[in-house]
């Protein structure tokens, strides 16, 4: 039972360190569930057994389903477009169809046709056994119609499931009743009303479509006349005379402008060859290249005189000289023939100019004409304008009116054959089996969120569990060292005889608690007992340890009765201790071992009475005993603590005893336990195991840091030794009674 905490060795080091491991983590949540293991097991089997009151109340509930598809492959009456559109089939068309599905009207259609306003599943109170319940408390008055119509439509939308079947085009229709036929019945009268509301739709709207089409045709034909009649009139007014290939100005105008043209190529060519004649009579010797000069027999011949006179003369020249008279002769020839050239070409040089004058004076006359048909078609092209605007009045008219009409055809036809794209694919059968409560699931549910709750409910009593019960909380918490675990007495420890042997439970007395470590020594009890000895020795390496007060945080935490058992075992062992009851203010020490208020403490003290006349000894252990004494109207009971006589009480003491224990009182109520400070070697400080609070017993060691100095450390008092088992299965009964048990202790 001896615990040391030594911070700085090596194993401990590594052990802090595993604490700190994810691991260790996993273990921390796995003690917690050990700890809370009861109450989680409780909470669970309160969850199961609700759910099997309901899987045995809860009236059976079957659902039928019926499948739905909206066909992409639109069937078209005769290959027409239909007059209201092709609606094109996408996701959200899909879910749109859905949410008519859910709409009251299709709802209240079929509770119209299936009668179910009279059905009990629909109109009556809450079903069940809370709804029986609750009919035998109340009486309501009888329903009216539109209410009974209400609340059967509440159920029906309640009962009814309509959902897409994935990204298809597919829809599921379910309903659930207590009867099997009912639900097919009525999952099917579901997809009807919805296919025969979407032919009444279609042949609602197609009718209204064509009554305002036929009006609409009426005023596009009055339209279509009067903007073809405007047409007419404006190219009767504007004198516009349209001969199939274009109009009659246009046509005019570019034949004038052919003719300009070609006038004024002739014009071109006629000055050309003046010109030409022009430079061919100003030359020395004239050239007849000229077209109507080649073409000139007279000029011809001459010029072919003329060449052979040349030559002739050239030839006499050379042979005798240019003053010879036959050269003179051929040259005055040739000057005759010349001007017979000459006068030729002036005979050709007046036509030319003729022909010159005769092109000018047409193309003059072809561009005069040119310029008054421009003049009309500028006038004729403003009126064009206007014009075009008329014809595509007129035309958009016409194509109106014969659109409209051709879809008032098409409406009219299919007045008579309506279609639908939604169609059955797979109507709803009598389910066989029932769908709610599923026993598996209702039992998985009720299980899963029992271990949630169960969980839940752990860690909440985890955290808010504030005491101690383990060393590693008060190594933590305290930062000091907890040096036995006391289980607790009463009626769970048995008394023991001398050799050892449990007595029967019927049989046994009732154990002596200030006497249990000499009535029991073999007990956990008494080993709890003889660590704190061990660890009283083991600190008087460091410092003396012969007065040893044990104190506690609030009263009722087992103090006096510790005091007084290690007092019994260290005089038990043949040391000499003396036992004094120093809670002044309630000495519940000295009222346990006498009933009769006797001199003690307070006597020797105040009024200065032989401390032999006071003591008492224990004839077994040898054990002195100093009770508190008379302690009635004491106001100041640490003043008596603190007083000289007491410190020299103490100092004679210590000459006279090995040990002195002193049973103090706690630390909350009252301040006496902090004037001992410089009478005590070392304190034991006594925490009530799953009672005492934590953030009560840090407040007042955080304010007495002299108690905090000489604490020897803290004893756990009044251990449940069965429930310990949750928190450290080290210190459970299980090792005390299978292993321990060899050497001789018992429970």
């Amino acid at each position: 039972m001896l615990q040391v905490n030594k911070r700085t060795s090596e194993i401990d080091r590594d052990f802090v360190e595993a604490d700190n491991s994810p691991s260790m983590s996993l273990a921390s949540y796995i003690d917690i569930m050990r700890r809370q293991l009861p109450t989680m097991l409780a909470i669970v089997s309160a969850c199961v057994i609700v759910a099997l009151l309901y899987l045995f109340t809860a009236a059976p509930l079957y659902t039928s389903t019926a499948q739905m598809v909206i066909d992409t492959r639109k069937v078209q009456l005769f290959q027409q477009q239909s007059v209201l559109g092709d609606i094109a089939i996408d996701s959200a068309t899909v879910e749109t169809q859905v949410e008519i599905l859910k709409s009251e009207n299709i709802s209240l259609a079929v509770i119209r046709d299936v009668h179910l306003i009279d059905d009990p599943e629909f109109t009556s109170g809450v079903g069940g056994l809370f709804g029986a319940m609750l009919g035998l408390v109340s009486n309501p008055a009888v329903p009216s119609e539109f209410e009974r119509t209400r609340k059967a439509l509440q159920r029906f939308a309640s009962k009814r499931s309509i959902k897409r079947i994935g990204l298809s085009y597919a829809m599921e229709i379910g309903f659930t009743s207590r009867d099997a036929q009912k639900a097919a019945r009525i999952a099917n009268a579901i997809a009807d009303t919805y296919i025969v509301d979407q032919l009444e739709a279609k042949y609602q709207a197609t009718r209204r479509a064509s009554v305002w089409l036929q009006d609409r045709i009426k005023e596009l034909r009055t339209q279509a006349s009067m903007a073809q009649k405007a047409v007419v009139d404006f190219k009767t007014a504007n004198n516009i005379v349209d001969t199939g290939k274009g109009l009659m100005n246009q046509q005019q105008l570019t034949e004038v402008n052919t003719q300009l043209i070609t006038a004024r190529t002739a014009t071109a060519e006629a000055k050309a060859r003046l010109e030409r004649i022009n430079d061919i009579l100003r030359q020395e010797i004239p050239d007849a290249s000229v077209g109507d000069a080649l073409k000139n027999d007279t000029i011809v011949k001459l010029r072919g005189q003329y060449v052979d006179m040349a030559s002739k003369e050239a030839i006499w020249s050379a042979k005798y000289g240019r003053e010879h008279l036959a050269a003179v002769n051929l040259r005055r020839q040739m000057d005759e023939i010349k001007k017979n050239i000459v006068d030729e070409l002036k005979r050709i040089q007046e036509s030319y100019k003729s022909d010159y004058d005769i092109a000018v004076t047409r193309e003059e006359s072809i561009k005069a004409s040119l310029a008054n048909l421009v003049s009309e078609s500028q006038l004729t092209n403003q009126a064009q304008i206007q014009l075009r605007e008329l014809e595509s009045n007129a035309q958009s008219y016409q194509a109106m009116y014969d659109n409209f009409l051709q879809r008032y055809m098409e409406s009219v036809q299919q007045q008579s054959f309506p279609i639908t794209e939604a169609r059955v694919i797979s109507a709803a059968t009598t389910p066989l089996v029932k769908s709610s409560p599923d026993t598996a699931i209702i039992l998985s549910v009720a299980l899963l969120g029992g271990l949630l709750l169960s969980f839940g409910a752990a860690i909440a009593r985890e955290l808010t569990d504030n005491v101690f019960r383990t060393t590693g909380q008060v190594e933590e918490q305290l930062g000091t060292n907890c040096i036995a675990m006391v289980p607790a007495l009463g009626t769970s420890v048995a008394a023991t005889e001398s050799t050892g042997k449990l007595i029967g439970k019927k049989n046994r007395p009732p154990p002596d608690l200030l006497r249990y470590v000499v009535d029991n020594p073999l007990s956990r009890f008494s080993e709890a007992v003889r660590s704190l000895k061990v660890a009283m020795d083991l600190n008087s390496i460091v410092r003396e340890n012969r007065v040893l007060a044990v104190t506690s945080t609030l009263p009722n935490e087992g103090k006096s009765t510790l005091s007084t058992n290690i007092a019994q075992l260290i005089a038990h062992s043949g040391a000499r201790v003396i036992l004094i009851d120093a809670d002044l203010r309630n000495p519940s020490l000295s009222r346990a071992l006498s009933s009769d208020v006797q001199p003690g403490l307070v006597d020797v003290i105040v009024h200065n009475m032989e401390l032999k006349n006071v003591v008492s000894v224990d004839p077994q252990t040898k054990l002195t005993i100093l009770t508190a004494g008379t302690t009635s109207n004491l106001l100041h009971t640490n003043e008596i603590l603190a007083s000289k006589p007491m410190r020299d009480l103490i100092m004679s003491l210590r000459s006279e005893f090995d040990y002195i224990v002193l049973d103090m009182p706690p630390m909350a109520p009252v301040v006496d336990v902090r004037v001992t400070v410089p009478l005590v070697d070392s304190y034991v400080f006594v925490i009530e195991w799953g009672k005492t609070k934590t953030d009560v017993v840090r407040h007042n060691l955080r304010n007495a840091p002299e108690i905090r100095t000489k604490l020897l450390g803290v004893v756990l008092n009044k251990v449940d030794t069965k429930l310990l088992t949750r928190y450290e299965s080290y210190h459970g009964r299980y090792y005390y009674q299978k292993y321990y048990a060899r050497y001789g202790y018992v429970e």
